[in-house]
């Protein structure tokens, strides 16, 4: 990833058949791995995902002081940790920092992180963040490039977000579960993840009451213990394997998920045109050749909506619809970037301000050279080369291994003809190495 350009080669038409098992989530992984910052005592992670930021998360971890051992299966020991200064180079590269800001304030009494990094979908605001946090009692100096942060023992409050904040939701409870008093959270994200992660901390000995609805409360403990936990299973991981099938054509049984994480998004399938079956930890979605793609129109919103994190996928889809639909983008500001890419491989699309969307379907995708812009934008010009006629080069597939556990194996393993490329960073074209 440092210093070459790995680039991915597919070529379209083929249609995908056989099972996937999806991995560990991610966006659970990262704030879990932050709780061992919580206590004294090790904390050990079991489904952890093979992806890029667990390992920048686990180095940050060793940086401040703990150990982390291990892959898949990770043990975290943080007694031993003195620092509470999250380092630039590290904290820079990802979003999920942002929440080693109240887990080092409720283990030091301070905090420095660095400006979140990651990818650039809108702003994230984290002033709900740091408003929940002062109002518990920490002081917080703001600039362009740091976040520092003192306090005491924290102090309980009434919280509220304006707007469900995942990564928000998760900085309050880290910061609350060894806070004094009661700390009440309302408007909170109940995304999965964010269920995982009260599931560790009540292991961990937190009191959480209300996991899974838009009311959290906590009441502070003094000391939290270790765990052994098994993350979650990532359906944002399921829902893109799931959106390819429907838009390649074949069928997929998709293991080692929950259907119930994705029943609007699977709905969308149905109506699409897709035959969905669910059981229990798994699904099976299958589209045969020359069933045509309905046109469905699509909103984003937090949990258990449509998720925002799916919709560059589903859009690769509708691209292949009998007709037009709108994508409606109510959760980020800025995430449209896949459609510049999307239309240099043909695709016919609208943007209108910045929540909708106009696909004119159907498109006869062309296989071309395309930069992945982040994580799931990438996810949905894999779907797009999947469906194009010819060969397609996606550069910067570093992108996708900060999010998907071995994405070309699994898609590769059902027959997407797909490998990796070693590009040549001076050049647009040439490649030097298959992989």
């Amino acid at each position: 990833m440092e210093g070459r350009d790995r680039a991915l080669r597919i070529t379209g038409g083929a249609r995908l058949k056989g099972d996937i098992c999806v991995s560990g989530s991610k966006n659970a992984a990262l704030p879990e791995m932050a709780t061992a910052l919580l206590t004294s005592e090790r904390v050990t992670l079991h489904n952890v995902p093979r992806v890029t930021d667990t390992t920048v998360m686990a180095e940050i971890v060793r940086e401040l002081g703990g150990r982390s051992e291990g892959e898949g299966s990770i043990v975290l020991n943080t007694s031993a940790a003195v620092r509470s200064d999250v380092p630039d180079q590290l904290g820079r590269r990802m979003r999920a920092t942002i929440v080693l800001l109240g887990a080092l304030l409720a283990r030091f009494g301070k905090a420095r992180v660095p400006r979140p990094g990651g990818d650039d979908i809108g702003a994230r605001r984290v002033e709900q963040h740091l408003r929940g946090l002062r109002q518990m009692g920490a002081h917080i100096n703001e600039t362009k490039d740091e976040l520092v942060a003192t306090a005491g023992r924290l102090r309980g409050d009434r919280i509220v977000f304006d707007l469900p904040t995942v990564t928000g939701t998760e900085n309050i409870l880290l910061a609350a579960v060894t806070a004094q008093g009661r700390t009440e959270i309302f408007n909170a994200a109940r995304e999965p993840h964010v269920q995982d992660l009260c599931n560790l901390l009540t292991k961990m000995g937190a009191r959480i009451e209300g996991i899974g609805t838009e009311l959290l409360i906590v009441d502070g403990v003094t000391e939290l213990g270790g765990a052994e936990h098994t993350v979650v299973a990532d359906y944002l991981e399921a829902g893109t394997y799931a959106i390819a099938v429907a838009a390649a054509g074949g069928e997929l049984r998709i293991e080692c998920s929950r259907p119930q994480d994705l029943q609007v998004m699977l709905l969308k399938l149905e109506q699409a045109g897709a035959h969905v079956e669910a059981g229990d930890g798994w699904f099976r979605v299958g589209r045969q050749s020359g069933t045509p793609i309905n046109p469905i129109d699509m909103s984003t919103w937090t949990f258990p909506g449509f998720p925002t994190d799916l919709q560059a996928q589903y859009m690769a889809l509708m691209t292949q619809a009998e007709g037009e639909s709108v994508i409606s983008e109510y959760v980020h500001e800025n995430r449209f970037q896949h459609v510049r890419e999307l239309a240099k491989m043909g695709a016919g699309i609208t943007v209108e301000g910045r929540l909708h969307a106009f696909v004119h379907g159907p498109c006869r995708l062309r296989g071309t050279e395309v930069a992945i812009p982040d994580i799931r934008s990438g996810a949905a010009l894999v779907i797009a080369a999947l469906c194009a006629e010819g060969e397609s080069l996606l550069r910067n597939a570093w992108h996708l291994d900060r999010g998907y556990e071995d994405m070309l194996g699994k898609l590769a393993s059902v027959g997407a003809r797909i490998k990796s490329v070693s590009m040549d960073p001076e050049s647009s074209g040439g490649h030097q190495t298959y992989e």
